[in-house]
């Protein structure tokens, strides 16, 4: 049975939304292109305009008073998914602290190493995909392995782009499909969905996407004159951490139980080996959780504001307008993915994206009777496509800013169109939505 509106139909309560993304897409524009500061569209306080936007949205609606409206956020705050997708971050965070970037690194040199240097920008690609699907992080997969796949590029003959791309492309996979990925638990937890379900039906798109993206590149290598080889030490030890985690959460452990075993077998490889001293570790592992903070507080605004919207008939204005738009299931699939991939565009942050579609697809969800792994995994799929081919989002920015530092210069565009990864994921996706059987939400 489709789930019943309960409150009257209201556009203006989906101001809010519009002013969060007048304010924070139109000051990255100012800083990013008019002002040219580097990395402008995270210069901005996204807290601060999420604060703008809730405040909005507590101006409206004088029909409820102001404590009122403290209980409906209150509400919208006090979700138990709100509060595993906190502790999620949190833990997430920790395990990335206590890892460091050296293990990361051992990965692709012990690959390079074994595999001949025909094959270097796929093994870039595939250590990627590796690395930030144990990591959970594509901004901190592209920070550790760029540096490498510019000293590839500049020793082998590869195009540039070319090995960025592979490695920014490989980065959005383990986005995409991770365990402890930030968007994977954000798009879990708002739609109720298990992790091990969103996984199973996330990698029916993601690996045939991964496997052309690998025949693409070896096509493409394969013209390639090579000039030499990179060659670093290496420690394969420090992958168990990773390995388990892995291991574990394609088993369907429960994820905190997953991170714990990842974060205690990673501390004991770091002590015994003497890299860092437990006052040391503990520090990192500090730094690995506040990392997540500002990710935390938004999550908590964007709940609140979203309880508000909701509360004001503004959900209900948006399906009345998404209806109009998408007809039957497979339609709402699609305007599910729009809906997030247009609220990557103007957040650039694929997590962020996922907070404030998350609400609004959990209702399309129930009124196109799409089950909550498929919607899941819809969110994240999309937002990761967008994420991995803007120009202004933090993947790109980080990965141009690494080539800079090792004397390169490249840009954005340069390596948007190398970029195979994110469009064979959109085509996949497609394939996914409108050729595979209709699917029903499953009962509650």
């Amino acid at each position: 049975m489709k789930k019943e509106l309960n409150n009257a139909s209201n556009p203006i309560a989906l101001l809010p939304i519009l002013v969060f993304l007048i304010l924070y897409l139109g000051l990255g524009i100012l800083f990013e292109y008019v002002m040219k500061i580097n990395m402008g569209f995270y210069s901005i306080p996204i807290v601060v305009a999420f604060m703008a936007a809730i405040l909005v949205a507590c101006l409206q609606n004088r029909g409820l008073k102001f404590d009122e409206k403290l209980s409906v956020m209150a509400k919208g705050v006090g979700d138990k998914n709100i509060m595993t997708m906190i502790l999620i971050f949190l833990t997430a965070g920790i395990f990335v602290g206590v890892l460091g970037r050296s293990s990361a690194a051992s990965a692709a040199y012990f690959l390079l190493s074994i595999v001949p240097a025909q094959f270097s920008v796929a093994i870039l690609f595939l250590v990627s995909c590796f690395i930030s699907t144990a990591m959970g992080t594509s901004t901190g997969t592209i920070s550790i392995i760029v540096p490498i796949a510019v000293n590839v590029s500049a020793a082998s003959g590869f195009s540039m782009p070319l090995c960025i791309a592979s490695v920014v492309g490989g980065a959005m996979f383990g986005d995409n499909l991770s365990f402890i990925s930030d968007t994977t638990i954000a798009a879990c937890s708002t739609q109720g969905c298990p992790m091990r379900d969103k996984f199973r039906a996330n990698f029916k798109i993601a690996l045939p996407a991964a496997v052309l993206t690998l025949i693409v590149i070896i096509a493409l290598s394969f013209g390639t004159e090579i000039n030499n080889v990179v060659s670093e030490s290496y420690n394969l030890v420090e992958l168990i951490p990773y390995v388990l985690v892995l291991i574990g959460g394609i088993a369907g452990l429960n994820v905190f139980v997953v991170l714990l075993v990842g974060i205690v077998s990673g501390a004991a490889i770091v002590f015994i080996s003497g890299s860092a001293a437990p006052i040391e570790l503990l520090a990192n592992a500090g730094a690995g959780a506040q990392g997540m903070f500002e990710t935390i507080i938004v999550t908590v605004l964007v709940s609140a504001m979203c309880a508000l919207i909701r509360e004001h008939g503004g959900f209900n204005a948006l399906l009345a307008f998404i209806k109009k738009l998408f007809r039957g299931n497979k339609g709402g699939q699609l305007g599910m993915g729009l809906l997030v991939g247009a609220m990557d565009i103007a957040t650039a942050n694929n997590t962020v994206a996922i907070v404030v579609a998350g609400p609004i697809a959990k209702e399309m969800a129930a009124e196109y009777e799409i089950e909550p792994k498929r919607a899941a995994s819809i969110l994240d799929t999309f937002s990761c496509i967008v994420q991995g081919l803007i120009p202004y989002g933090a993947q790109m920015l980080i990965a141009v800013s690494c080539a800079a530092e090792l004397g390169f210069s490249v840009s954005a565009l340069s390596i948007i169109p190398w970029m195979f990864y994110p469009f064979l994921l959109l085509l996949t996706s497609l394939v996914y939505i409108f050729l595979s059987k209709r699917t029903r939400k499953e009962p509650a």
